[in-house]
This record gives structure tokens, C-alpha cells and sequence, in this order.
């Protein structure tokens, strides 16, 4: 706190307050969506999904669109693909992940050229690749928080028949879950969730706000309810406060601030060793489950 009132002018600037309210928003969603998708093992889709939405985001900008619906286009489509061919085996959904992935950049680097030679958009390969908080205009914001709330219900509808799913599909089925229903549904909400983060800290470091707090909490936390607590708390954390160093760096180098989104990468992962480091501690209960939580 005493460092955001030592910053001349940081809550009476209008950037700074939308790149707070998204940048909290993403926050947040990826922090109870990657939870999940750590303990599902779905990291490397996670990944794949981030970086895919970039051809939304590069197509949003040669269409002169909002650029938060070309990523969540892109991303919910990818997403949908990648569910809906219903394969079982692990290596086989990274396979078809992985080439899911390549077609996403191949498009994104066709669109990217098309916006650079056709429509003569300056900067919007960093944008799109590396985000820029700072620029969001104020229109988007009721849409990106619209966003988080639906993202957010969605996986607080889906918590437990998710949970044991995850654990064992059978299990679900015998329980009655409708578990490709569950599975979609969470696709979906992971969409949205890459969605927001590549509005914020870019397609190619959205992983980073959608894994990182999440994988430290769950480095430290016995319960997937108090890992979803801990990673929002990181997230906002690192977030928030890659907000005000970006800011205070125009201070550093006039003229020049450096990039919001090397801050909150770094912050996330100093997090992650400190948990890492907490975790290892002498006299440190044993996880009972291989993604760090004993049971809802």
C-alpha cells in the first residue's frame, strides 16, 4: 500500500484503474480455473489454448473488432475441437493438442502479417503476443468482467462432479455425473479463462497467470477449495503489483516504462519458489494426491 501512495497520480489515472479491474478479473478466473486444470493435467492444453487465441486476437484486429472476442472465439473454438474428439489416451490428446497448437500459430502469423502489410496496425504483434494493460480501452471492461462472472459460476456449478471426475471417470459415471458434459463445461470456462489472461499479459505469457499461481498453491494447500483461495491471492498479488512496478518504472527509465507483463511473470514466479521452497520444509505433511489436495 505505501508503495501505490508513494506513485504520483497511480488510482487518479484511467489506465491504470481499467488495467486493475481487468488485470484483478483475469486474475481471479485463471486462479479457480487453473487450479482444476492442474489437477486434471491439463496444463500443456492450457498452453495451447493461450497461444491459439492469438490468431483470434490478430484477426480482431484486422476486422477492427474488439479484441477480446477474437481471443475468446478462437480460444472456445480450439477448446471445443480439442474436447469434443473425445480421446481417452493421454498421448493421444497431447498429440492432437499439439497440433491444434501448430495450426493456431500458423494462422496467428498469417493474420499478424496481414495486419502489419493490409491494415497497417503498428504494434499489434506485441500486443497480441505480449499484451498491453495499459491500453485496454474502457468499452472492454464491462465485457471482460461479464466474462470472469460466467467463467467463474461455470466452475463453481461444475466443483465437485469436476473433482471426481478428475479423480476417477468411472467413479463419476457410477454417481451419475454426466462426465463429457462436465469435461466441456470446464473447456469452455478454460477458454474463457486464456481469453482474459491473453487480454492482459499477452497469448504467449498467459500460461504463466493461468498455471503459476495455481501450481503454487497447490504446492501448499491440502484442499482444492483453499488452493482456489491461495492461487486468487497469488494471482491478484502478482497481478496488482506488476501494475504498480510497471507504473513506478517510468520512473526508472522517463519515457520508458518497462513491460506490465515481465512484472507479474516474475512475481508469479518468485511465488512459485517461495511455495516450492515452504513445501519442502522439514516436517512438511506429505500431499495425499498427486496434485498437492487430499479431497473437496
Amino acid at each position: 500500500m505505501s508503495l501505490v501512495l508513494s506513485v504520483p497520480g497511480f488510482l487518479a489515472s484511467e489506465p491504470v484503474r481499467i488495467a486493475l479491474a481487468v488485470g484483478g478479473g483475469a486474475a481471479l478466473v485463471c486462479a479457480v480455473v487453473g487450479c482444476a486444470t492442474v489437477m486434471r493435467r491439463q496444463s500443456f492444453a492450457g498452453h495451447a489454448l493461450a497461444d491459439v487465441s492469438s490468431a483470434g486476437g490478430s484477426a480482431a484486429y484486422l476486422l477492427a473488432v474488439n479484441p477480446l472476442f477474437g481471443f475468446l472465439g478462437m480460444a472456445a473454438a480450439a477448446a471445443g475441437v480439442m474436447e469434443w474428439a473425445d480421446i481417452r489416451e493421454a498421448r493421444e490428446r497431447d498429440l492432437l493438442t499439439g497440433v491444434v497448437l501448430g495450426a493456431g500459430l500458423g494462422l496467428a502469423a498469417l493474420l499478424l502479417y496481414f495486419d502489419a502489410t493490409v491494415r497497417s496496425v503498428s504494434g499489434a504483434a506485441v500486443t497480441v503476443l505480449f499484451g498491453s494493460m495499459f491500453t485496454i480501452p474502457a468499452s472492454i471492461v464491462p465485457l471482460a468482467l461479464a466474462v470472469a462472472a460466467v467463467a467463474l459460476a461455470a466452475s463453481a456449478i461444475i466443483h465437485r462432479p469436476l473433482l471426481v471426475s478428475s479423480l476417477s471417470a468411472d467413479l463419476a459415471r457410477a454417481q451419475g455425473v454426466r462426465v463429457r458434459a462436465v469435461a466441456l463445461t470446464h473447456a469452455l470456462a478454460l477458454a474463457l479463462a486464456v481469453s482474459l489472461s491473453a487480454m492482459t499479459v499477452g497469448a504467449i505469457l498467459a500460461t504463466a497467470l493461468l498455471i503459476g499461481p495455481a501450481a503454487a498453491a497447490l504446492r501448499l494447500a491440502k484442499r482444492p477449495v483453499s488452493a482456489a483461495v491461495l492461487a486468487a491471492l497469488i494471482g491478484l498479488g502478482a497481478t496488482w503489483g506488476g501494475i504498480v512496478l510497471a507504473y513506478e518504472s517510468f520512473y526508472w527509465t522517463p519515457g520508458h516504462g518497462w513491460p506490465v507483463s515481465f512484472f507479474i511473470v516474475t512475481l508469479i514466479f518468485c511465488a512459485y519458489l517461495i511455495a516450492g521452497w515452504m513445501a519442502g520444509r522439514p516436517g512438511t505433511r506429505p500431499a495425499a494426491h498427486p496434485s498437492g489436495c487430499e479431497g473437496p
